[in-house]
């Protein structure tokens, strides 16, 4: 009898409102067991980018920020806070595309999103206006994902995988969704070239990007707004664990046809 292919998706309950120096390994772990959550070996652990920065200290006030002539320039034609953009300018290594009220950048980790993935929705800091307050992303997201997988693995003696995501449009269709921005123990890409389909035929192109398919899913209990659900548990992940790193994801520079 063939057996069924489940991947079982569980929204963590009970995951505070994280601030700097937070400990996210215990406080997922303390709210998994909380809810009678086990871990297994493969079991893969998806965390919104935005716990992660909070945790780390991105937070930054705007008032803080002074912009550079290039950032006050641009400003005035994007409709934004010289402030803001003085920080997508920090947080980029190259400006792709403009117009008035977006800006699309290559991140200094090498994807490209807009606004640097600075983010102002659901931040609040300790002091000043709230909407003076935005969040940057991890310095290395790669890094966190293997603090925080090394510290759950350490409380759960599980092998585990931790994969960070985030929110990204996409150039050829409409909306947002979730997409890895950090990964460890997990494959970022799977590669099917030289594989069969049910027919024969021999794949020859065909790459799987195994890490954004999760975090699409996981980002569809997540949520965008007020959802208060920033970890997701998964279980049955359908391809063989390694280590991997958002580059995989990354396409080239000379194989970018819309650069």
């Amino acid at each position: 009898m063939n057996q069924a292919k489940r991947l079982t998706l569980t929204a963590v309950p009970g995951i505070p409102m994280i601030e700097e120096g937070d400990d996210l390994a215990e406080i997922i772990y303390r709210a998994a067991i909380g809810c009678e959550l086990s871990f297994e070996d493969g079991d893969v652990i998806i965390l919104a980018q935005k716990i992660v920065s909070k945790a780390e200290g991105r937070l930054v006030n705007l008032t803080t920020v002074t912009p550079s002539a290039e950032a006050t320039e641009l400003a005035v034609y994007l409709d934004k806070r010289p402030e803001l953009v003085e920080l997508i300018l920090r947080e980029s290594s190259e400006v792709l595309r403009t117009r008035p009220g977006t800006i699309i950048v290559q991140h200094k980790a090498g994807f490209v999103c807009a606004n640097a993935g600075i983010d102002h929705s659901n931040v609040k800091g300790p002091w000043g206006e709230d909407n003076d307050w935005v969040l940057l992303l991890p310095e290395d997201s790669d890094r966190s994902a293997q603090r925080i997988r090394e510290q759950l693995e350490e409380r759960t003696g599980k092998n585990l995988a931790v994969l960070i995501i985030d929110s990204h449009g996409r150039a050829w269709r409409n909306g947002i969704l979730g997409t890895a921005i950090g990964l460890s123990g997990l494959p970022g890409l799977v590669d099917m070239r030289g594989t069969e389909d049910m027919n024969g035929y021999k794949m020859r192109v065909t790459t799987i990007a195994a890490a954004d398919e999760l975090a699409a899913a996981a980002s569809l209990l997540m949520g965008q707004t007020s959802e208060g659900t920033p970890v997701v548990h998964a279980c049955g992940f359908p391809y063989a664990l390694r280590e991997g790193s958002v580059a995989e994801l990354i396409r080239d520079k000379e194989r970018d046809m819309f650069r």
